[in-house]
């Protein structure tokens, strides 16, 4: 819970205000196609330049007589790289910009490289915050870290050029210049990445600093098939974003279009959030838990309540779309339709999480590596051939269907190489349920807002029932 904590509040925080900001305050749906867009290679780029070392530090840490080793060593890797890639964005942000279309603003580039290498480097004290168990502060961190993003945004987008009309602040033009436009949400992204940096300056220097160049190969041996399964990750979570501007009809406003799909899209971050929560918490659990006697069981036990949870995010979600639509301006309700299949998508990929624990276990990443692979080339193909017939649905629907195919993928060959007996029949029988509770509720139309909302929590509270009557779970268990 203290994890979520320190990623349920920063995302909610993230959807809740920033969504609704940007979805208002921006004057073009496509200036938040934009941010849509641009935020889509900087989770690309992010996933390359910290190339499989977090999970590298907790497997080496975890094996490791000398934790503190294996923190200063990927972290001198990984500041290194992002020493250079920051170089290469300096030397050729112009060119880059070209490329992407961007010509008349290669400064975004700068903002975006500097943006990443910085969280880069960030991302190993924040493991080791995660190592150590300290996840309140890891938490507070990752809190003002959003906190300082909303708030300099909303400075840049509504206190200065308020101030700046008045003749007693125009001193304020010295520093803000509205021809910079959505390039502020970049800057203000940039300062909260900068200040949580330097917050996290003690724990880097907490320890005594050592390099150890035998450690350092055996950890990029072990995350190099990581960077791969991450880089082919992002490639299937984030392409779509950027393909549509390349993939759609001349006659369509690109931009426009990757806005509205980003902006709903935005809508299905309580499941995300649920599944990078999980993650960031089961990662290093998995690991503790492997060399137990029951560790399968215990593997299995966690895969049929997190089903169920996320089912019951699903069901929250798509039930009360009519609520959950008021978070984006009404300009992007033309992309809701994407809702329900992200949702079941993003479900597949955190039911694949758990179901990776087999080959991160086993030193066999490469297999994970494979089928990623294979998801982002039904990912790419799938968009390059549906894009210019159905636009943003097509991206919706390859998202699903490839995390679907990994899933699938994951389960079967972890039955080869480590046999975890999940509870398939439960597993289905809540799938089953969710469904089938969805697909009533599209049937019912209710024009009274309180009893539809009461119907909803009914259909909700069913769902609910099934999962305790499967369980064998009794109302004096939960009160006990």
């Amino acid at each position: 819970m203290i994890y979520g904590m320190g990623t349920i509040v920063p995302r909610l925080l993230n959807f809740l205000l920033l969504t609704p900001f940007y979805t208002r305050v921006l004057s073009t749906i496509a200036e938040y196609g934009v941010i849509t867009e641009l935020y889509s290679y900087t989770a690309f780029l992010m996933v390359f330049l910290t190339y499989g070392m977090e999970t590298a530090f907790f497997r080496y840490a975890n094996n490791s007589k000398n934790s503190n080793s294996a923190f200063t060593t990927s972290l001198i890797s990984l500041s290194f790289t992002s020493f250079l890639f920051i170089i290469f964005i300096l030397s050729f942000s112009h060119s880059i910009a070209d490329i992407i279309r961007y010509s008349n603003n290669y400064e975004y580039i700068i903002y975006i490289g500097f943006i990443v290498a910085i969280d880069a480097v960030s991302s190993i004290p924040f493991a080791r915050l995660r190592y150590q168990n300290k996840a309140r502060k890891f938490a507070v961190l990752k809190i003002v870290n959003v906190l300082i993003n909303i708030s300099c945004n909303f400075l840049f987008f509504v206190v200065f050029p308020a101030l700046i009309k008045k003749s007693e602040f125009s001193f304020l033009s010295a520093v803000y210049s509205a021809d910079i436009g959505v390039g502020y949400a970049f800057i203000s992204n940039l300062i909260a990445s900068t200040i949580t940096f330097i917050l996290l300056i003690p724990d880097i220097f907490s320890i005594k600093f050592e390099f150890d160049k035998k450690l350092l190969k055996q950890m990029l041996v072990y995350a190099f098939p990581l960077l791969i399964v991450g880089t082919a990750g992002m490639i299937n979570e984030v392409s779509d974003k950027f393909l549509l501007k390349y993939l759609l009809p001349k006659n369509v406003n690109a931009m426009k279009q990757i806005g509205i799909y980003g902006a709903n899209y935005k809508i299905a971050v309580l499941m995300t959030i649920f599944i990078q929560m999980f993650k960031y918490a089961a990662e290093p659990f998995f690991f503790k838990q492997a060399n137990k006697k029951n560790s399968k069981a215990i593997y299995a036990e966690v895969m049929k309540y997190f089903v169920a949870f996320g089912l019951l995010i699903f069901l929250g979600v798509t039930l009360y779309i009519d609520i959950f639509k008021h978070f984006i301006d009404a300009r992007f309700y033309s992309g809701l339709r994407i809702v329900p299949i992200v949702l079941l998508a993003n479900l597949f990929l955190g039911i694949f999480y758990n179901l990776s624990v087999w080959y991160k276990i086993n030193n066999l990443t490469k297999y994970g590596a494979y089928i990623a692979l294979f998801g982002a080339t039904i990912t790419i193909i799938l968009n390059f051939i549906f894009i210019p017939k159905i636009g943003y649905m097509a991206s919706a629907w390859a998202t699903f269907i490839c995390y679907f195919t990994m899933m699938i993928s994951s389960f079967f060959l972890g039955r080869k190489f480590y046999l975890v007996k999940y509870d398939l029949k439960g597993i289905m029988i809540f799938f089953a349920s969710a469904l089938i509770l969805f697909f009533i509720d599209n049937q019912i139309y209710i024009d009274n807002f309180f009893i539809a909302f009461f119907v909803k929590a009914i259909l909700i509270l069913i769902f609910i029932v099934i999962f305790m009557f499967k369980e064998k779970i009794k109302l004096s268990d939960i009160k006990r």
